[in-house]
């Protein structure tokens, strides 16, 4: 199990990720951030049915903590996106054994978003939080895309990235975990605040333009 989550980037053997992912481009990074989940979430949901289960429980809350703290003062954005990949997993970790087909639902989900977010980013040549404000003025429709993206990545309602997560509450309720997934809802608000700075700098902020005085 911590084989496979060492290969999945979950924590406690989470710390390879966040740097690994910064010193990678854009595409690479995305190719690590999601076709490389397949196989060992393969062997996982396999594995699954044979391991305690509170070890899951304990592996998805720790990497859902480690996912919302750790980005928290981050400004390059790769490293955002790897804590965001940590959290992400820890969710699909934490309702692994109960609803497999939960974890089916949001691993196809943050693979679409956390493409869809690689993707903008690539196209706005936006590496750290304070080029983000560029992409307002080169892109309008661009930006507004990306913020949309990214607050679906937070799991914020009513956009895609909240039904997964809604849908493993309302399981883990159901199984007897209401503290369980009391946790898991507060870390979500960790996540969710590191995206929200992410779309105050990408829609509300304007980046200076500084004309220099003619003779």
């Amino acid at each position: 199990m911590l084989a496979l989550a060492l290969k999945l980037g979950l924590a406690p053997v989470h710390f390879w990720l966040p740097e690994v992912l910064q010193g990678l481009e854009l595409t690479t990074g995305l190719i690590l951030s999601t076709w490389q989940k397949l196989a060992p979430f393969a062997l996982m949901i396999q594995a699954a049915p044979t391991i305690n289960s509170s070890l899951l429980v304990a592996i998805g809350l720790l990497s859902t903590l480690v996912g919302g703290w750790g980005g928290l003062n981050q400004t390059q954005l790769r490293k955002i996106l790897a804590y965001s990949s940590i959290a992400h997993l820890g969710w699909m970790v934490l309702i692994l054994q109960f609803a497999p087909s939960l974890t089916l639902l949001s691993l196809s989900l943050y693979i679409i978003m956390t493409s869809s977010a690689f993707l903008t980013l690539k196209t706005n040549n936006a590496l750290t939080i304070n080029t983000l404000a560029t992409s307002w003025t080169k892109s309008p429709t661009l930006a507004a895309l990306a913020a949309l993206v990214l607050l679906s990545l937070g799991g914020l309602p009513p956009l895609s990235g909240f039904m997964p997560k809604w849908l493993i509450l309302q399981e883990l309720t159901k199984q007897g975990l209401p503290l369980s997934a009391t946790l898991a809802a507060m870390t979500a608000l960790l996540s969710l605040y590191f995206y929200l700075r992410l779309c105050y700098a990408l829609t509300l902020t304007i980046y200076p333009n500084t004309l220099t005085a003619t003779a």
